[in-house]
């Protein structure tokens, strides 16, 4: 078995984050879900959420991650996110407006995209 997975987290509109990492856990419609280098081929569809990627040099990459694919082969893992950002690109101060302004609108998807950026952030 190896002892680390290649990582691709791709957004629609850029490359986000690749390299090798030793663990990955995200949230597809089945629940949330880790995997490892040597993992079962796998197809999902990704729920919002925060994915958490464990590198192989013993860091941690945190991203939040709104819908989208994730699939695994030949210890090779692509994450094809609809929009995606590492939880050191956000903005705390923004997010957090924005799931205030989101709640009095009684927008649930807003709300939803806010509390996921601050999870991801508080996860880092």
């Amino acid at each position: 078995m190896a002892a680390e997975l290649h990582v691709e987290l791709v957004a629609a509109d850029r490359s986000v984050w690749s390299g090798e990492a030793t663990l990955v856990v995200a949230r597809t419609t089945s629940g949330d879900i880790g995997v490892m280098p040597g993992h079962q081929p796998l197809l999902g569809v990704l729920e919002s959420g925060p994915v958490t990627i464990r590198t192989s040099d013993g860091g941690t990459v945190v991203a939040a991650v709104h819908g989208g694919f994730i699939s695994f082969a030949d210890n090779k893992l692509s994450l094809l996110a609809e929009i995606a950002e590492l939880s050191d690109e956000i903005d705390v101060q923004r997010a957090e407006r924005a799931l205030e302004r989101a709640k009095s609108d009684a927008d649930a998807s807003a709300e939803r995209r806010a509390d996921v950026r601050l999870r991801a952030v508080a996860t880092r």
